[in-house]
């Protein structure tokens, strides 16, 4: 233990994390060597010498190229960690000494897009226009990673229990129900009081198996003694469901103030049905303990002012 500590303290370079990353990113030593302009000899000697410093080996040989020991999968989760601090640290001393502003990553689920987020944003942008703000929309199983490695600075989203953690800290904001969306051209648009049998019938896209409002929707058919519908689709891509309930017409599940934006726009309808289920509050996601930039404190500001 103590060789290690050595190791990330005083031995590991920049550079080397670099290259670790790099090797994880292209698995093949001649597209790494081609990245970061060196020779493949190069990024083989830096490599044997990482390996030596730890007495470990991190990265496995073969014909097919490289691939990641157990053990090299942890110290290259800490170099992307590493790196995404140092790039932004550099960001905003940019910043500053150019007099402009910061740049701040967001992870955002489609609950919060059209109103927390979009909110939030021109309320930035009122009072600091320079800043840049990077949104990744996507679900918890693809935004939680890079959140975790330091590439984005905070997740905005529903608080799933399950992905609860000790290395996470939330905030809850809101509650927001959900809705039930068809295309305006749907049959079940001209029906004044679909019932859940009818609904049970068509076609669906809805969300992943694992979210909450998936497993609460299951639910709402077992509650009237239906079995949910066989024909889904299953997505946390917005423009995927956008998609299918306009070209497949299926039947979505979108959080109320995602629907009403788009029922706005007529892009679909909002179905006449009540959907009496408790989901959790939709909040703020981040790295227990991580130190903010003052830009992304400004903003989170800012999110707690929208959701208010």
């Amino acid at each position: 233990m103590a060789t290690i500590d050595r190791v990330f303290r005083s031995n590991l370079k920049l550079k080397h994390l670099q290259l670790l990353v790099a090797l994880d990113e292209f698995r093949h030593l001649g597209r790494v060597a081609e990245f970061l302009s060196v020779t493949q000899p190069a990024v083989s000697k830096t490599l044997a010498e990482i390996e030596r410093m730890f007495g470990l080996a991190l990265f496995t040989r073969s014909t097919r190229g490289t691939e990641p020991t157990a053990y090299g999968q942890t110290v290259v989760r800490f170099a992307r960690s590493v790196i995404a601090d140092y790039a932004r640290t550099c960001e905003e001393i940019a910043a500053v000494t150019s007099g402009s502003a910061g740049h701040i990553n967001v992870g955002a689920m489609v609950v919060a897009m059209p109103g927390l987020l979009a909110r939030a944003v021109e309320l930035l942008k009122s009072e600091s226009a320079r800043t840049t703000v990077f949104v990744e929309e996507g679900d918890l199983t693809r935004l939680l990673p890079r959140l975790r490695v330091g590439e984005l600075d905070l997740i905005v989203g529903r608080l799933e229990p399950g992905y609860a953690s000790p290395d996470l800290q939330t905030e809850p904001l809101y509650d927001e129900a959900m809705t039930i969306v068809a295309h305006p051209d749907h049959p079940l648009c001209t029906v004044s009081r679909p019932s859940w049998s009818d609904l049970a019938k068509v076609p669906w896209v809805v969300p992943p198996s694992w979210a909450s409002s998936r497993i609460k929707l299951n639910q709402m058919f077992y509650k009237h003694k239906l079995h949910p519908p066989v024909d889904v689709i299953e997505t946390a891509s917005f423009l995927a469901t956008m998609i299918f309930v306009r070209e497949r017409r299926a039947l979505g599940f979108l959080a109320h103030g995602v629907a009403r934006h788009c029922e706005r726009d007529n892009l679909l309808r909002v179905l006449p049905v009540k959907v009496p289920i408790e989901l959790p509050s939709v909040g703020l996601i981040s790295v227990a303990g991580a130190i903010r930039t003052p830009s992304t404190e400004q903003f989170v500001k800012c999110l707690r002012q929208a959701a208010s």
